[in-house]
């Protein structure tokens, strides 16, 4: 029995203190978001502003978003477009975006 609970306690704690994960949202983009951080690879844009990572492409892309510390925050097949996803704390963060692009992001 105390197995069980200590086990209980752990997983609530862990779902608890995740929150809920970020989600990336389609934006109508104006071209001045990608001044800072731009990376222009196989037709696809990185850029960070305020708080907030966007990724615009010409057809779908797979992205992941990690912690610096490898955790994976986010992981999402987007469609064409600009995409943006808001982050919750600053920091730095690694993009995986497709099978060969990887991009360090400070917000």
């Amino acid at each position: 029995m105390r197995r069980f609970v200590f086990i209980a306690f752990v997983v609530l704690s862990a779902l608890l203190s995740s929150g809920a994960p970020p989600r990336w949202e389609a934006v109508d983009a104006p071209g001045r978001i990608f001044t800072e951080q731009r990376a222009e690879q196989e037709g696809i844009d990185v850029a960070v502003n305020d708080s907030a990572i966007y990724v615009a492409s010409q057809h779908q892309v797979s992205v992941k978003v990690f912690t610096i510390l490898g955790q994976l925050i986010s992981q999402e097949t987007l469609p064409a477009g600009t995409h943006r996803l808001q982050m919750s704390a600053k920091g730095i963060y690694i993009l995986k975006i497709g099978t060969n692009i990887t991009r360090r992001v400070t917000i």
